[in-house]
């Protein structure tokens, strides 16, 4: 007999704790949003428990179960609003301490309290951020803006508002939060669940029918927070979506049309980010920097920058958290902060190359166009052709302070997590990762290409410091390394242990075979170094809580019939 793909997921006794349940809502319920009398009539037979049907609850919110997909929900997304509720809470306390800098430049008899003790001075930030606090008009404006107002939310993309309930409900010191939705159905839906948290949710979160790109070009610099999380693609956004955040402010963006960005469909995905993906080990982290080239390309065509806060691939699909600024002089500087990538075709080797570069004879630091390609029409290392791809982001894509920092307070408050787990993984990564290194290699993929037998992770990390260069894991895969060293050093590396461990001699054009046939120019010592392994205290990846974790259907489609022999 035929059944519903996914429904085994209820049979199943052993689902995770931590995710959404499925309630029925009774008399005597003692975790409701709201009081009986508040919740609204619904028109229809309802069959659930006390006359009601079945709600599903995440954080503090709790909204309506809809059976029939016309609104789309994805438990699997848990993970993606318990990370923007860290993030959120913690840009609100962050931008609560650029107002008190502000304020103590503006007037300096300020920095002390009532009690006359000097307040707390933040660690230090991104020297562009501290550039908005240095007098200009721009910077005053600013100033005037954020002064006295709580934080203005809009989630573009509303479908049920569980987002915009739980950030209502969720983070203290949160302003008005404007849901927005172009479907009919999905709005009546926002504002059913809204009325079903009750006052607290009714007297911040404002449903909107509208076209979310409408929307933003016409509230200009408004938002002080603006959510994208869109089935697919969020290019269509992008453009709108950088208009609209205020001076400051903080854009949080996801794509789930991973297929596209990873390399699967590589003309579509120049279409619509402006950039060529490669295939390779690192093509999920090469995807998280080819959408923010995209952000800043939009950002930069109205004097605006990015900020990368926090950057993560996540289950199936990428987020990210930038800050948005406006200055005309920083805009300027964006070459500097794009790259493209040349990759061999035969032993995967990368080579980066800004697409920008400074005249050092020119004082005034002007980008200009860079030189000709930094590598030859060959691989040094195994001779095979170079394939282009880019630009991509090749600054930072995260801020480790203020990932360690979000950690931090998520450790302090675990249980308002349902996902505590996960982004708490996620983040202790985050946190450990090398900041300078766009892109990694992995190990495993080295070794198949010599068809030799695997280092230990230690071994090839104490080989790494030795040659004095850095490397740490990566958020991306447990199994990736990325590391300052060049692509030189690592084969180097190789070969000396090829040498320690010999294999059988692969005659042809074979990449490893040609690798092989050089000898190596460092000498590399496996000796062990202190602290090449930190500590793992805590995991940095988790198993995905149950079955068929990941996207579900899209909302006004039926899900897949399979065969119950197949489930």
């Amino acid at each position: 007999m035929p059944v519903a793909f996914g429904f085994s997921r209820f049979l199943n006794p052993s689902v995770n704790r931590i995710l959404p349940r499925l309630v029925c809502a009774s008399s005597s319920s003692s975790h409701a949003a709201s009081s009986p009398s508040e919740r609204p009539e619904l028109p229809g037979d309802l069959s659930g428990c006390g006359g009601f049907p079945a709600f599903i609850r995440e954080g503090r919110a709790e909204i309506f179960a809809d059976e029939s997909n016309s609104v789309f929900y994805n438990k699997a997304q848990v993970n993606n609003r318990d990370l923007s509720v860290a993030v959120l809470r913690s840009f609100i306390s962050r931008r609560r301490e650029e107002h008190d800098i502000r304020l103590r430049k503006v007037c300096p008899s300020s920095s002390h309290d009532e009690a006359g003790s000097r307040t707390k001075i933040p660690p230090k930030q991104h020297a562009d951020e501290l550039d908005h606090v240095r007098g200009r008009s721009e910077d005053k404006a600013l100033y005037e803006e954020t002064s006295c107002r709580a934080p203005k939310v809009l989630e573009a993309l509303a479908a049920s508002g569980l987002r915009a309930i739980r950030y209502a409900l969720e983070v203290d010191g949160i302003g008005e939060v404007i849901a927005v939705d172009n479907n009919e159905e999905a709005l009546e839906a926002c504002k059913k669940n809204i009325r079903h948290n009750g006052s607290a949710a009714s007297s911040k979160v404002v449903p909107h029918l509208a076209d979310a790109r409408v929307y933003m070009l016409t509230h200009p610099k408004e938002f002080d927070v603006v959510d994208l999380d869109p089935y697919g693609s969020p290019a269509a956004f992008l453009d709108s979506a950088v208009q609209c955040v205020a001076n400051g402010g903080l854009l949080m963006c996801s794509a789930t049309d991973m297929a596209v960005l990873a390399g699967g469909n590589p003309e579509v995905c120049f279409s619509k980010y402006g950039s060529y993906p490669l295939r390779g080990k690192h093509c999920h982290e090469m995807a998280l920097r080819i959408l923010l080239a995209c952000i800043e390309s939009h950002a930069i065509r109205h004097k605006r920058y990015i900020v990368p806060i926090i950057s993560v691939h996540m289950d199936f699909y990428i987020r990210v958290f930038v800050r948005i600024f406006t200055s005309a002089s920083t805009v300027k500087s964006s070459p500097l902060k794009l790259a493209h990538v040349y990759q061999c075709t035969g032993c995967s080797s990368f080579h980066l190359q800004n697409v920008g570069r400074i005249n050092s004879k020119d004082k005034r630091n002007i980008a200009l166009p860079n030189f000709s390609p930094a590598v030859p029409q060959e691989c040094s290392e195994c001779g095979h052709s170079f394939v282009m791809g880019g630009p991509i982001w090749s600054d930072p894509i995260h801020d480790k302070e203020w990932a360690a920092s979000i950690l931090s307070s998520v450790h302090t408050i675990s249980a308002a997590y349902s996902a505590y787990a996960k982004i708490s993984a996620i983040l202790t990564s985050v946190s450990e990762e090398l900041s300078h290194a766009p892109l990694f290699v992995s190990l495993h993929h080295l070794c198949a290409t010599l068809k030799c037998t695997n280092p230990t992770i230690a071994m090839f990390q104490s080989a790494i410091r030795n040659a004095g260069y850095q490397i740490s894991g990566s958020h991306v895969d447990p199994l990736a390394l990325k590391t300052d060293a060049p692509m030189s050093v690592i084969w180097d590396i190789m070969r000396c242990w090829v040498k320690l461990h010999a294999i059988k001699y692969r005659p042809g054009n074979h990449p490893g075979t040609m690798i092989l046939s050089q000898e190596p120019k460092l000498q590399a010592n496996f000796s062990h170094v202190p602290g090449s392994l930190v500590a793992r205290k805590s995991p940095r990846f988790v198993p995905n809580p149950e079955k068929y974790w990941g996207p579900k259907t899209k909302a006004g489609r039926q899900p897949k019939i399979r065969p119950m022999d197949n489930l």
